[in-house]
This record gives structure tokens, sequence and C-alpha cells, in this order.
């Protein structure tokens, strides 16, 4: 007879599908450049995306910071079409979280509006998923992960999946309630 495991070892942490979306810049006129994601059993996704005719708003301090240069978005990026399908197809009836709700959430709707579809799946703040005591250790967390990883890339997956861990870690260290 299979024994139960002892109450000492922490069940199983469900992890969230966490998103990230890089961008043009700030405010009124910016749009995303690429976005990508991270589901529960750690597979990822990400593309860059191909800017529209009248997507023209670039911010060089933006750009500092992802280091995604406009010509490579052209040469490289998916049309919003491909890429709305694809997040689409495989986010379809989950709730995705993301930890820049309000910029992302104008981003995937520029995105969406124009490849003349309606997302599939909920996002939703990643701090909802959060106590006010984890909230609190958040940004210390993510730096420790962040410094065990090494350089990484500011890039959409990359930084989903920092946030993904950090929420991990953040749950395995809880006390239990």
């Amino acid at each position: 007879m299979p024994q139960a495991a002892p109450a000492s070892i922490p069940s199983a942490i469900s992890l969230p599908t966490v998103l990230d979306v890089e961008a043009s810049g700030f405010g009124r006129n910016s749009y995303p450049i690429e976005v990508g994601f991270v589901l529960p059993d750690g597979h990822t996704f990400c593309t860059l995306i191909r800017p529209l005719a009248h997507w023209t708003h670039w911010d060089a301090q933006a750009a500092l910071t992802h280091h995604i240069p406009r010509t490579a978005l052209q040469a490289r990026g998916q049309s919003v079409a491909e890429v709305a399908h694809r997040l689409n197809a495989d986010l379809r009836g989950q709730t995705v979280y993301s930890d820049g709700w309000a910029n992302d959430y104008s981003w995937l709707g520029a995105l969406f509006d124009a490849a003349d579809m309606t997302p599939s799946f909920r996002l939703e703040n990643l701090r909802v998923l959060l106590t006010e005591a984890e909230s609190e250790k958040w940004h210390v967390i993510k730096a420790q992960i962040g410094a065990e990883r090494g350089a990484q890339r500011h890039r959409a997956s990359a930084d989903a999946r920092l946030l993904q861990l950090t929420y991990q870690r953040l749950r395995s260290t809880a006390p239990a309630v």
C-alpha cells in the first residue's frame, strides 16, 4: 500500500502562465514589438512583432533597455495577425499574468485591434496572486533569482520566466498556513 508523503515535504506549487511584452516605448503612440510567455510546465514562447506602417513611434530609452533594433523587427518579426493567432491558440481559455498589467494590456489591445481579433485568454495583474507578505519580498527574491541566473537578455520570454521563478520561490518558502 502506498504511503502518504510526509507532512514536511511541500506539495507541488501550481505555477501561473506569465506573459511579458516589450514595446517601442511608453505612452500613447507606443506599440508591442515582442511578446513572450512561459506556461506552467516551463515551456516558453517568444516572437518579434513586425510593426505596421503607421506604428512609427520609437523611444531611444526603451531601445537601450530591450536592445531590439527596429531593423530586426522588419526582418524577423511576425505579422500582428500571426502573433495574435499564436497567442490565442496557445493561451486559449487561460488567465495569463503580467507584472506590468496596465502597459501590457494596452499593448496587447493594440496588437489584437490591429489583427481585428479578440483575445481568447484573460490578462490579469500578477499581484493578485500574491499575499501582502509575498508582495513585500517580491523585489528581493526577484533580484536573488536574477543574480543566480546570471546575465540574461532583456527579452519578453526571459522576463516572463524570471517572474514565474520568483513566484515559485515565494510560494515554496512561504510558511504553512
